[in-house]
């Protein structure tokens, strides 16, 4: 996961640098179901959708195999899975409304990985005025400033924190040391390619899909018809480089 995280900040600087081709491409006007339909139709449909796909995939062979959520209550149950699915849909809605207020823009992750791999290639010798998307006032100041003075990186340092503890809190936290040259490559393949892939997206499943359909955004369904086929070619190729 090391190496898979240091090739994501290596793929979503390098996709950055590209932006400006793909900037070239044909492309609609962004389309805000709230602004065209009103936001409670907007809403109302979504919710129909996301409805209608829970009752599909829910007879899908396998969909009710997860093991029943444990009941009893005690500290060790607030961190030991499985949590009902229900509850942390809950959490995770009511604490992107409180990043949304706090922050003033939906949650977010992956800004701070081409943000990271810029800082570092600037360590390097790298001058920002090479590349047009880091000239804008928004991404120049961040450059300027602390990783500390953005709100995505302090964001993302503390839900890899969070999970630390809330690994050592289960009990599972169990580091692992030497990974096989086969694990390696298809860890920094995988990062390299989700860090390009999330960049001129503009959002990996949490800032383009999620925070994406949450502002009926048109380009988060979009987002998620395209990378559901991909996983599913993913799994295919990760059979030809995972570890035996």
């Amino acid at each position: 996961m090391a190496v898979a995280l240091t090739a994501f900040v290596a793929g979503s600087f390098w996709a950055s640098l590209h932006i400006g081709a793909w900037s070239t491409l044909p492309a609609p006007e962004p389309i805000a179901l709230g602004e065209r339909l009103g936001w409670p139709a907007a809403v109302a449909i979504q919710l129909g959708v996301l409805a209608a796909l829970y009752a599909l995939l829910g007879k899908l062979p396998g969909a009710g195999a997860d093991a029943p959520p444990d009941r009893s209550i005690g500290p060790q149950r607030i961190w030991r899975l499985p949590w009902a699915p229900a509850a942390g849909a809950l959490v995770l809605a009511a604490l992107n409304l409180l990043t949304l207020v706090v922050a003033g823009h939906p949650w977010s992750i992956t800004w701070a990985f081409a943000l990271w791999g810029a800082k570092a290639a600037r360590a390097f010798g790298w001058e920002p005025e090479a590349g047009g998307f880091w000239s804008a006032d928004f991404q120049s100041n961040a450059l300027q400033s602390s990783v500390f003075a953005d709100v995505t990186s302090v964001m993302d340092f503390g839900l890899v924190l969070g999970a630390f503890a809330a690994a050592g809190s289960a009990g599972g936290f169990r580091p692992r040391f030497g990974p096989s040259p086969r694990a390696i490559l298809a860890a920094a393949l995988g990062g390299l390619a989700m860090g390009y892939g999330a960049r001129i997206a503009y959002g990996c499943n949490i800032g383009a899909f999620f925070s994406g359909v949450a502002s009926t955004s048109l380009h988060g369904w979009l987002w998620i018809a395209a990378a559901l086929p991909g996983c599913w070619a993913g799994l295919r190729v990760h059979r030809f480089l995972a570890p035996r």
